[in-house]
This record gives C-alpha cells, structure tokens and sequence, in this order.
C-alpha cells in the first residue's frame, strides 16, 4: 500500500522521522539480543561489558580483538598487554556467569553451559527489554499523532487527511511491534533449546 503521509505536503517529513525513529528503536532490540548469552560462545556476548581504561568506559571490542574459535569459548586478544587484568576483572565482574583465564597476553572466557534457571532468567530479562523497545515504540506514534492533531489544529490537513495519517502511523506501530515479537520468540526458542 502506497503512503498516504507522503501525498501531503505538510505530513511528508513526518513519516520519514516515524520511520527511521522505529527502525532505530528495532535494531537496538536485534543488538539487545545478538548481545545476549546462550550457550554457545558468540563474539557479541561481551559487546554490554565495559572497561575502566584511564578513566573512560570502553567496550572490549575497542581493546581488543574478540573471537569465538570454539562453540564453548571466546578468546580476547588486547591490542595493549598492560590492559589484560582490567578486561579480565571486567568480564569476571560483568554478572553474566563468565569465569575469564589469561596467560599474560590472551583471555580465555569459557562459555558454561546454561543452567535451566539460567535460561528462564535470560528469557525474563529479554521480555523486559522487548517491553521497553514497544513502549519507545508506542511513544514514537504518539509523537507523530500529536504532530498530526497540531496539523490539523493548524489547518494545514483536513480532518480525513488526519484520519488517514493516524490510521497509517498505526499501522507502522503494529509492524514494528510484531518484528520485535518475532524476533524475541527467535531468541526465547533458542535459549530454551537445550
């Protein structure tokens, strides 16, 4: 179905912003769950910690190289030898389970299989990040539905232009929302399969 925002003049940006807010808002949740630890090693499980490095909060990432070389193990290799304790005791630190190794110059983290309990946990914590994107979802449509009754407030659209815009910000709203659904029962399915 083609845009109707688009066809008048006063909404034409608006769907633009709708859009590109929601997009923002879906792949922060897809990086939320590339992020989160299954029981297999991913080089995105460690992409949440950060490290103190002379007083700035940096992901490990930009202290090292990550790598996944085995399904139960990620291997970080620092840039700066002299910054392997402060990575090691980031990791060890971070809450997620982790029990990080080094030899003076490689961290070995190897990835324990999840318990049930972990796995229930995992999946809690993941709705609770799902609700928050649809809430920020929720509040992009209500941004633009506020900026389309100021429209038509303003005169500058007719009351079945705003029916029609509104009607069309839903209908974004409920694509995006069901993507992050999708996306989550991906993720629980996975963590739940043992």
């Amino acid at each position: 179905m083609a845009s109707q925002m688009a066809n008048i003049p006063a909404l034409k940006d608006l769907q633009g912003q709708l859009t590109a807010r929601m997009t923002k808002t879906v792949e922060d949740f897809r990086a939320n769950l590339i992020a989160v630890r299954t029981g297999r090693a991913s080089v995105h499980m460690l992409d949440n910690i950060r490290v103190d490095y002379y007083g700035s909060e940096m992901p490990i990432n930009q202290l090292a190289q990550v790598s996944a070389p085995e399904p139960q193990q990620i291997v970080v290799q620092p840039f700066d030898i002299g910054v392997v304790g402060l990575i090691e005791k980031a990791i060890r630190t971070s809450g997620q389970g982790f029990n990080p190794m080094h030899d003076g110059k490689t961290i070995r983290v190897p990835i324990p299989p999840m318990t049930e309990e972990r796995r229930k946990e995992a999946v809690k914590q993941l709705a609770g990040i799902l609700e928050d994107h649809k809430t920020t979802i929720r509040n992009i449509r209500r941004d633009g539905n506020d900026t389309i009754k100021k429209a038509t407030k303003d005169k500058l659209i007719s009351a079945d232009d705003e029916k029609r815009a509104t009607e069309e910000t839903q209908q974004m709203t409920d694509a995006q929302i069901k993507t992050l659904d999708d996306m989550f029962k991906v993720k629980e399915k996975e963590l739940m399969t043992v």
